[in-house]
């Protein structure tokens, strides 16, 4: 792999970081930061065109991001990096899924560490902006409008990029929500998992910095008091039907969130 940007278990922007001056004059609208993502995705879409989109430069594009959200005033909070230096084979990681912007932080957390690709709607695929991007990183594509055929495809996919050694990101909720509603946060990772005979690595996070749009859902506002929230758990073997390992994955990411949410609310 390649030098995280990561050293400690823990990463905290800093309280005095600099806001941007151009981030300042916009006057707490989105633009500013909007202007910085659509740079470096127009980057990313060049480089993976020409077929020069590797692992090391879609990590660079993750960090970019991220010092983005820092250039405009965001705060973030990364825990449990030295959980994902523990891993010793591939895994599947579940996270819930907020907004966007987890899908552009997590490359620089683990694509240094770990070969890593997501599971992804067919409509990212074939977007004008995103889709070369999404492409290159060989994702497992689904529809979210067959269930069964995209249970097919992640256990086979999956099986198979695993057993290669390629991990694989997966976001039960059916959609991106500020809200946490472990009645709709599926098994489908467990499943892979188990099918696998691999671990799986819980994710909880927090990023309602960036909210969904409600006319462009990938272009919402920016909160910029709302802290950003990263938190990796240890890997866990599944046994059994994995229902146990199932409610843990959702215990660890309620149990974070409302502690976050305790935290923000001060």
């Amino acid at each position: 792999m390649f030098e995280p940007y990561f050293k400690n278990d823990t990463y905290d922007t800093l309280e005095n970081a600099k806001r941007s001056f151009l981030d300042i004059i916009s006057l707490g609208s989105r633009w500013y930061f909007v202007s910085r993502y659509v740079d470096v995705i127009v980057k990313a879409r060049s480089l993976s065109l020409k077929g020069l989109y590797d692992d090391k430069a879609w990590a660079q594009s993750s960090y970019n991001v991220l010092k983005s959200v820092e250039a405009c005033g965001g705060k973030v909070h990364i825990m449990g990096l030295n959980n994902l230096r523990s891993i010793t084979q591939p895994v599947v990681f579940i996270s819930n899924h907020m907004s966007v912007l987890e899908t552009f932080l997590f490359p620089c957390m683990i694509a240094p560490l770990i070969k890593v690709t997501y599971v992804v709607k067919d409509s990212l695929i074939t977007h004008p902006l995103f889709g070369p991007v999404m492409k290159s990183r060989d994702p497992i594509v689904v529809s979210r409008t067959n269930p069964r055929e995209d249970f097919i495809t992640v256990m086979t996919q999956g099986k198979e990029l695993l057993d290669k050694g390629i991990s694989v990101i997966i976001f039960p909720q059916s959609t991106r929500t500020a809200e946490f509603i472990p009645e709709q946060f599926n098994s489908m990772g467990i499943k892979l998992a188990k099918e696998a005979n691999v671990p799986v690595v819980p994710i909880a996070i927090k990023t309602d910095f960036w909210e969904n749009g409600k006319i462009i859902k990938d272009v919402g506002p920016i909160k910029r008091k709302q802290p950003i929230y990263v938190k990796f758990s240890q890997p866990i073997t599944i046994n059994g039907a994995g229902k146990a390992e199932h409610k843990a994955i959702i215990d660890f990411i309620s149990e974070n969130l409302k502690r976050w949410n305790e935290q923000t609310s001060i």
